[in-house]
């Protein structure tokens, strides 16, 4: 079988232990020029808030930045969480982004508030925190680029946004998202870097009830996956500590920022909290190259991707760099198979 994997990026916008957002951003910038010339597809940010380790809370104003110093790879959000918007300010936000970077834009949407329910009550000012108006959010966003979609928002109208074709990818770690893409035609990107357990399930039931529309033909599916990859398996295991440490933070629920490698992490962590890890990281391919391609290559064979979305949170900017090098090459490998 020949492969034709795309692979991209996705980048929460790290803020190191002892830097600064300033420092996240100018690693973020590097990162896209140097994933832009391996030949990624994509670079898209994921909105989070309340997170000392995370700086891509103004989602929008960090893709402008990174498009304007790139100039091929499509740029966007992976994802914009729509219930803490405005559809209307987002139709705007990226109507602009696309008349200043034509054909280079993504809009990936997400129903969860990518923070804690406090938070999601003072960026909404309101009582639906849970994400239940998000099939109606979506229509109303949709209707500003097409107006022919829900002529009740005619009267207030996108500018810029109307008329311009921006992909929207439906992003979701359940079935709840995978259920409404393929009704809708669209095309879908599942979480398995967060949410191991449900991807292949959710990837069946998009494929199995996906319907044609004037975006899609055929199902397209984009699979995020935590990779790491070192020299050796040894050295991808000592930097892969640092995104255990993040998650396991979480789970104590002491977010920080991201912090060093350690060795021997496992003997710190409790065996309730080795559950979550595993339920949350199960499926992260580390390891040398040899070790990577063998794992990658059983995961897409498993999830049948159209595409995978590499997300790699190494503490040292150097490192990350090179695992990000590396997996492109391994990726290359497998699509010459066959």
């Amino acid at each position: 079988m020949r492969y034709s994997i795309r692979y991209s990026v996705l980048d929460l916008a790290p803020i190191n232990e002892g830097q600064s957002a300033s420092d996240s951003f100018k690693h973020s910038v590097d990162l896209a020029k140097h994933t832009e010339k391996w030949g990624y597809h994509r670079f898209w940010l994921a909105e989070h808030h309340n997170m000392p380790g995370i700086a891509s809370a103004a989602t929008s104003v960090l893709i402008g930045h990174i498009a304007q110093v790139t100039s091929s790879i499509r740029v966007g959000s992976g994802g914009i969480m729509l219930p803490n918007h405005s559809p209307l300010v987002i139709a705007e936000q990226f109507g602009t982004l696309e008349s200043l970077f034509p054909g280079r834009i993504d809009l990936g949407l997400g129903r969860a508030p990518g923070t804690d329910q406090m938070t999601a009550q003072a960026l909404r000012r309101g009582n639906r925190i849970g994400g239940q108006d998000f099939p109606e959010l979506l229509t109303e966003l949709r209707s500003y680029f097409n107006p022919s979609i829900e002529p009740e928002y005619r009267k207030v109208r996108a500018f810029p946004g109307e008329g311009l074709d921006i992909p929207i990818w439906l992003l979701g770690s359940s079935d709840f998202s995978a259920r409404l893409s393929a009704e809708l035609g669209l095309p879908f990107a599942f979480a398995s870097h967060f949410s191991p357990e449900n991807t292949v399930p959710a990837l069946r039931l998009y494929k199995d009830h996906f319907t044609p529309s004037n975006k899609l033909d055929k199902p397209y599916a984009m699979v995020g996956v935590n990779i790491i990859v070192a020299d050796t398996d040894k050295e991808a295991d000592f930097l892969s500590s640092s995104l255990v440490r993040s998650f396991l933070n979480l789970i104590r629920n002491k977010p920080s920022k991201l912090q060093p490698p350690v060795e021997e992490i496992r003997e710190s962590i409790q065996p309730h909290e080795e559950t979550v890890l595993e339920r949350q990281l199960g499926s992260s391919i580390i390891g040398s190259p040899e070790t990577v391609k063998e794992k990658l290559l059983d995961f897409i064979k498993k999830t049948e991707a159209d595409e995978i979305i590499v997300h790699t949170q190494i503490y040292d900017h150097a490192a990350r760099l090179r695992s990000f090098e590396l997996t492109a090459d391994i990726l290359n490998e497998i699509n010459n198979i066959g």
